[in-house]
């Protein structure tokens, strides 16, 4: 069985820093693309940041400059720094995998249950 499983998450204020971490784990073969995602109060999940498994990276104009999304692939880790937060970053944020597991080899995608940021003063 897999599963992703965030961390970091909390209140903070606005201009601060975060990082989130996700560690994939359980019956794994391989971890190919690994992405942030996350969904404002009221609205729509949305892409924040993706990363190949070469660590080739995509960003959303929103976070472009501010976050930066790293990975481990030893530790099927992946990572989201998040810097000069503002009010507008609020949000549940979820990890996101595509992985092979080691049976069946039947490549899927996986979501981590989400950890809450709260940017306010």
């Amino acid at each position: 069985q897999v599963q992703l499983v965030e961390s970091g998450g909390g209140l903070v204020q606005p201009g601060e820093s975060r990082r989130l971490s996700c560690v994939a784990s359980g019956n794994i073969f391989v971890v190919f693309n690994m992405a942030w995602y996350r969904q404002p109060p009221g609205k729509q999940r949305e892409l924040v940041a993706h990363i190949t498994v070469d660590s080739r990276t995509n960003y959303t104009d929103f976070v472009k400059g501010r976050f930066t999304i790293s990975r481990d692939n030893e530790r099927n880790t992946v990572y989201l720094q998040m810097n000069s937060l503002r009010p507008e970053d609020t949000a549940d944020y979820y990890c996101y995998a595509e992985l092979l597991p080691q049976s069946p080899r039947i490549r899927k995608a996986y979501w981590g249950q989400g950890t809450q940021v709260t940017v306010s003063s």
